[in-house]
Parts: C-alpha cells; sequence; structure tokens
C-alpha cells in the first residue's frame, strides 16, 4: 500500500505490543498512542513495545485511557493518510474496522470449532462467555456461532464500582444510541450527548462505546449482557488463579465473573474466553487487595 508508517492504540497494552512487534520484524515506524493513565497501570506492556523499538505517546486528554488514545489515533491519521496506515486494536471504528477485526479475530471460534470436535465429538458449545470493552476478543469467538440459536451468548462489559454509581464503564446497560470514532452504536452520554467519561479498573474494557457488532446482538437479544463490578472480577481472577494456576488479564477477570451469575445444567458445555494473561495487571490485583 506504500505505507511507511504505523500507529496504533492500545488500553492494556495488548495490541500495542502485537503492532510493535509486527514493525520491528519488517523495520517499520511505530508509534502507539496510550491513554497517561493506561501507560501508569500497565508500564511492563509499555516497556516491552519500547524494546520493540515502538514510540510510545501518553495521551493526557479526557480521562486519559482507551476513549482518548483512540482519538488521538484518528486525529494522526486523519492529518497524515498518504504514509500512514491505522491499525485498529478492537472492533470499533470506522467501516471496514469493526468488520475487518471481527473476520481476523474468528481464528478463535474456529479453534473452539476444532477443539470442541477433538475433545467433546461436537463443534459447538452451549454457552460462549466473553468480556467486552471494543470487543475484539468476543467477536472473535462469537463469530463462527452467531446465527446457531442452540448456543447462548454472555458479553460481561466492565461494571466497575457499580452501574448506578457513574463509575462504570458499562455501555450497553447504560449506552444510548449514539456515534463514537465513526460507529453508530451504543454510546454511554448524557442528556446532551455528551460522551460520558467510562471507568473500570481494567484498562482494555474503560471504553463509553462498544463495537456495533455487539450492540446489534444485544437490540436483537440474541446475547445476554452482564456488568461485572471490579470487585467480582477481581474474586474470579484470584479463583481461577487458585484453582488452575492462570492468572487471567483484568479483561478476561470480568468474564469469569460472569459464571457466577448464571444458572448451567451439569451436563452443558461452557467455553470461556481468557482472552489475555494478567502479568500485566499483578500490581493492580496487589493494591486492590491491599
Amino acid at each position: 500500500m506504500g505505507k511507511k508508517r504505523i500507529i496504533a492504540e492500545t488500553g492494556a497494552g495488548q495490541h500495542g505490543v502485537a503492532t510493535a512487534t509486527v514493525c520491528a520484524l519488517m523495520n517499520m515506524e511505530c508509534i502507539v498512542y496510550m491513554g497517561k493513565t493506561d501507560v501508569e497501570r500497565q508500564h511492563i506492556n509499555v516497556e516491552k513495545m519500547k524494546m520493540l523499538g515502538a514510540t510510545v505517546i501518553p495521551v493526557t486528554s479526557g480521562n486519559m485511557t482507551l476513549k482518548d488514545a483512540t482519538n488521538e489515533a484518528i486525529r494522526d491519521w486523519c492529518c497524515h493518510p498518504s504514509d500512514t496506515y491505522y491499525i485498529i486494536g478492537s472492533t470499533v471504528g470506522p467501516h471496514p474496522y469493526p468488520d475487518m477485526v471481527a473476520r481476523l479475530q474468528s481464528v478463535i471460534s474456529k479453534e473452539i470449532k476444532k477443539q470442541l470436535l477433538e475433545k467433546e465429538g461436537r463443534d459447538h458449545p452451549d454457552y460462549l462467555i466473553a468480556c467486552v470493552g471494543g470487543g475484539s476478543n468476543a467477536a472473535g469467538t462469537i463469530y463462527h456461532f452467531i446465527n446457531d440459536e442452540r448456543i447462548n451468548i454472555v458479553l460481561a462489559e466492565a461494571g466497575g464500582k457499580g452501574i448506578e454509581t457513574g463509575m462504570t464503564a458499562a455501555t450497553i446497560q447504560l449506552g444510548k444510541m449514539g456515534i463514537i470514532h465513526g460507529a453508530r452504536t451504543y454510546v454511554i452520554q448524557d442528556e446532551d450527548g455528551q460522551i460520558e467519561e467510562p471507568y473500570s479498573i481494567s484498562a482494555g474494557l474503560d471504553y463509553p462505546g462498544i463495537g456495533p457488532i455487539h450492540a446489534n446482538l444485544a437490540a436483537q437479544k440474541r446475547a445476554t449482557v452482564l456488568a461485572i463490578n471490579d470487585d467480582e472480577a477481581i474474586e474470579a481472577a484470584y479463583e481461577l488463579t487458585k484453582l488452575e494456576g492462570i492468572i487471567p488479564a483484568l479483561e478476561s477477570a470480568h468474564a469469569l465473573g460472569a459464571l457466577k451469575k448464571m444458572k448451567f445444567k451439569t451436563n452443558d458445555i461452557v467455553v470461556l474466553t481468557v482472552s489475555g494473561r494478567g502479568d500485566k495487571d499483578v500490581e493492580t490485583y496487589l493494591a486492590f487487595n491491599d
């Protein structure tokens, strides 16, 4: 495409590390926009990006998290269209990004089908559970199952300190139809249409919008959406760590927190996507329990 420069936004830092890795391989300039708040709480991933040769730009507007990083990345992209390619890290932004990201992430549901066939003798579960901020891991988890009505889709969004507190990122629960970053979807906004600042203990989930794919699934009642609060996510993360030796990312911990809110039959097959590892979040886990 003739592009010489790659930019990306990141919240938890995973997408930033992935983009920086590709740019290191291709010997291309890499700029990653990241909210200053997220730079501080995800500094391990920030250092990884820098080691890979990327320039990490802390964004100081708004509440200095994912929304604000996306704002700056889009501004950069609009100002440098001839030489810059923007790699979006979730199913958000203007078309065709939500569709592109969902298709690329669909390797997850393809793998779910394959593994279930091998382990269970059937290629579909009864329940699929994933966390949603922008919604990329969830889109990948459900991609090949969306039209299969046998499967219950459960999306866990960030309740923060509670959806009634104003300190939340429960977009589907609280959002109204609006436009954010070029997509028509649910947006947390005030009565004048101004976007409200979201909050979550998780750097990857505090986005005031949601991928239009997930907004549509919720509107059609195809997906069950649960708001999982900070303390519920932390508790679920500790439980998984003790039971399985897997420290989940704080984002994924919200999906785990949904399990206690569900009623399953003993023979139900439940697939839950743990979308990242929790090394980057260990300090947050420890600080929460102090």
